[in-house]
């Protein structure tokens, strides 16, 4: 049985998204120091990295949201709408920026800001790749609520809910709800008296029933569909 500081028999492979040479090599520097990670390929454009990833198939793509021949946000969509497993990590300058939500939106897992520590890039793409959290979940949360507040209130309130929603048992909407404040599966355990291993098995429904990629997807859907409302701007 492998505990947590072991070395995984397959490394997690890493695809670099960025138009600019000297960010891509700072990253792989980072990364490829790590036993675990391994680099399978650059691009610098959106259409390479929608290439790319249909080529190497990473477990994880770094993907800057500004880049010619079709930016991150449409590479990040094309990618996710593929059906390809490859996980996406947004690569911002400012952690509030539309294309940060848009990213989201989009199909990423999460986004970063670009002059992120060394320690918080490795970590971020080690969670990604486990499918088991949401990185930097109060940013995410912020990030949202921002985004929702700028709604006009009629958009906000007048939206059709999904039919999907009604599919959820009454415990599974709780655990979503609860999903959308940024909680990990131990905090969801112990809110709601269960073990990780019964959590899981509610967020693998909870997906599948709404049919989301991953949990940061969860998110975004609690918000676009009002599960859960921003409280008041500060």
């Amino acid at each position: 049985m492998t505990t947590q500081h072991d070395t995984p028999t397959t490394p997690i492979r890493v695809l670099l998204a960025d138009d600019q040479p000297l960010l891509r090599m700072g990253f792989r520097l980072i990364l490829e120091g790590e036993p675990d990670l391994e680099i399978v390929g650059e691009a610098s454009t959106g259409a390479e990295a929608v290439r790319l990833t249909a080529d190497l198939s990473p477990d994880v793509v770094l993907m800057d949201v500004r880049m010619p021949q079709g930016d991150g946000i449409e590479a990040t969509r094309r990618i996710a709408s593929s059906g390809s497993s490859a996980r996406i990590i947004i690569l911002t300058t400012f952690d509030l920026d539309e294309y940060a939500f848009a990213g989201l939106q989009a199909g990423a897992s999460a986004f970063l800001l670009k002059d992120v520590a060394p320690e918080g890039l490795v970590q971020a793409v080690r969670v990604v790749a486990s499918g088991d959290a949401v990185v930097a979940p109060r940013v995410t949360q912020r990030l949202l609520e921002t985004y929702v507040r700028s709604l006009p209130p009629v958009q906000r309130t007048t939206a059709a809910p999904d039919r999907r929603l009604a599919e959820l048992t009454p415990r599974e909407r709780e655990v979503l709800e609860a999903i959308a404040e940024g909680l990990s599966n131990a905090e969801l355990a112990a809110r709601f008296f269960l073990s990780e291993a019964t959590i899981k098995t509610h967020v693998r429904r909870i997906l599948t029933k709404l049919d989301l990629r991953d949990r940061v997807q969860a998110v975004v859907y609690a918000y676009e569909n009002a599960i859960v409302v921003p409280g008041p701007a500060h």
